[in-house]
């Protein structure tokens, strides 16, 4: 299966020549997650672009002037939102793990947990 990405419009992920664009790590992890689970048949796509544009139109109507287009972390929020939409996870706990990864330290590598 796969994924049918818009490649115009308000759910279109940024690309330069064609080619998706992360700027930080987590954002391809972000991505990664939303396109697995959604091959993996947890949701169906036109209700993660629901809840994408949802939140894209949301920040466009309260955004500030100069601020950056924050594009992963709508996707990240959109899959928060279908992800607690099917009680796959709590609302609750999306925002403990949220505020828990947000005290780690800059360096921490997830590979020293799995040993």
């Amino acid at each position: 299966m796969s994924t049918p990405l818009d490649s115009e419009g308000p759910a279109a992920p940024p690309r330069s020549n064609g080619e998706l664009v992360f700027a930080e790590p987590w954002e391809s992890r972000a991505f990664g997650m939303a396109v697995t689970l959604y091959e993996a048949g947890v949701f169906g796509w036109p209700e993660f672009q629901t809840a994408l544009i949802a939140r894209i139109t949301a920040w466009t109507a309260a955004r500030e002037h100069d601020e950056p287009y924050p594009y992963y972390r709508l996707w990240l929020g959109a899959l928060e939102d279908v992800l607690a939409d099917l009680s796959t996870v709590s609302e609750d706990e999306v925002i403990a793990r949220a505020q828990a990864m947000a005290q780690r330290s800059p360096g921490h590598d997830h590979r020293d947990h799995a040993r």
